[in-house]
């Protein structure tokens, strides 16, 4: 009996950190691509899989990759974070700690490029194609093999929505849904006992998921990374804020990577630093809270006001998807298939002006998306502007 021909075989990775709506993506490629002739593969722990890939006929490589099918994708697809797992790994600088052990005959530089053998493990596989699924580190190393020569289409995905070129990515809206959600519990707390509520939010260089959610009526005052603002100026709009509130509270939202007047970097939980060279923020919520508790009285006629002080953390990035982070990946996992068809790599799948498209993966690495300050963000009320909604995308803010 006849055969049908494979017209080839596609990969896909989630790399970087874990989001709702990634199982929905891969999902969409997965069950569209089979459907089109290909057999799809799901490489483990993002880049990671890449590198730990043994190229021995019998060598078991099943920790490294997977061949995917209908009823598994259509089992994981309803489901929160990545069934094929991540890591923020980046072949192309490698500690010396980390070359896999098969590998460091041939790399023992303290820090190494193992592209070449990314490359030779993708034709082992008999990879045609490349579906990396991630944000702007992950898919920054996804232009290096394009610029390589491999056929590459790229899925923005992150919570702090800051992949340039594209107004939307992957795991966006649930943080922004969960956020608001988290901060009107809390409130409760808050008006019990008339502090200050201050929560951290997930942000590092863009502060998208603080302004965002105090734009819909989250929060009193946020600050994000891309304004160095004055702890004294928050202190005393917060005590303001909780003077005109019947309840006797106020909230500000705290992206992780801003910063205060004063101090002249990001605060880290430690300084171990990842492949990208970041290393792990947390903490500037603790440091804001002890400040206006310090501050308070100089504004409220002596007395000092407590705080309440909640980092939102994994709980904004993990369970199910909401609706458009289940909508969303299943368009861009269609659009990314719809370019393999077409013959068109060196994409990056995009959703723009409220439109799906595409453009090309160079632009990931073009520039850095952040907040436009001058059109969103009131220096002086720490808060956003409410005004020329006119034509705006779906979330306000574009990638301009």
């Amino acid at each position: 009996m006849a055969t049908n021909k494979i017209k080839g075989r596609i990969a896909i990775l989630t790399g970087g950190g874990d989001v709702p709506g990634l199982n929905p993506a891969i999902r969409a490629i997965t069950i569209r691509a089979i459907r089109e002739g290909y057999e799809v593969y799901g490489i483990r722990r993002g880049w990671g899989g890449l590198i730990d890939i043994v190229r021995e006929k019998d060598y078991d490589n099943s920790p490294n990759y997977l061949k995917l099918s209908e009823e598994l994708v259509n089992r994981t697809g309803r489901t929160g974070g990545t069934f094929l797992h991540t890591s923020r790994t980046r072949p192309s600088t490698v500690p010396k700690a980390l070359v896999p052990k098969h590998l460091r005959d041939s790399y023992n530089d303290d820090v190494n490029d193992l592209t070449p053998e990314v490359i030779k493990n993708l034709e082992f596989l008999g990879i045609d194609y490349l579906i990396p699924i991630g944000g702007d580190d992950t898919l920054s190393y996804g232009v290096r093999l394009h610029q390589e020569g491999l056929k590459v289409v790229a899925i923005p995905k992150t919570m702090d929505n800051d992949v340039p070129g594209t107004d939307y990515c992957i795991g966006f809206s649930t943080c922004v849904t969960r956020t608001i959600e988290m901060t009107h519990n809390l409130r409760t707390s808050a008006g019990s006992h008339e502090r200050f509520l201050v929560i951290e939010v997930f942000g590092r260089y863009a502060g998208f998921t603080a302004l965002l959610p105090t734009m819909a009526g989250a929060a009193n005052r946020c600050v994000i990374p891309e304004y160095q603002f004055d702890i004294d100026r928050l202190t005393e709009l917060m005590v303001r804020d909780r003077y005109t509130n019947p309840s006797k509270y106020s909230v500000v939202l705290v992206s992780e990577g801003a910063m205060p007047k004063g101090i002249d970097e990001m605060v880290f939980e430690n300084e171990e630093k990842d492949m990208f060279g970041h290393k792990k923020l947390g903490g500037i919520g603790d440091v804001i809270s002890q400040k206006l508790k310090e501050l308070s009285p100089k504004y409220n006629d002596g007395k000092r006001i407590n705080v309440i002080n909640q980092r939102l953390g994994y709980l904004v990035r993990s369970g199910n998807p909401d609706a458009i982070d289940s909508i969303v990946p299943m368009a861009f996992g269609n659009l990314a298939l719809d370019l393999i068809l077409e013959g068109r790599t060196g994409r990056l799948v995009t959703l723009k002006n409220g439109r799906y498209d595409n453009q090309q993966i160079e632009i990931i690495t073009s520039f850095k998306k952040s907040v436009d300050v001058s059109k969103y963000y009131n220096t002086e009320r720490l808060r956003p502007f409410y005004k020329s909604f006119e034509y705006k995308p779906l979330f306000i803010m574009a990638s301009d």
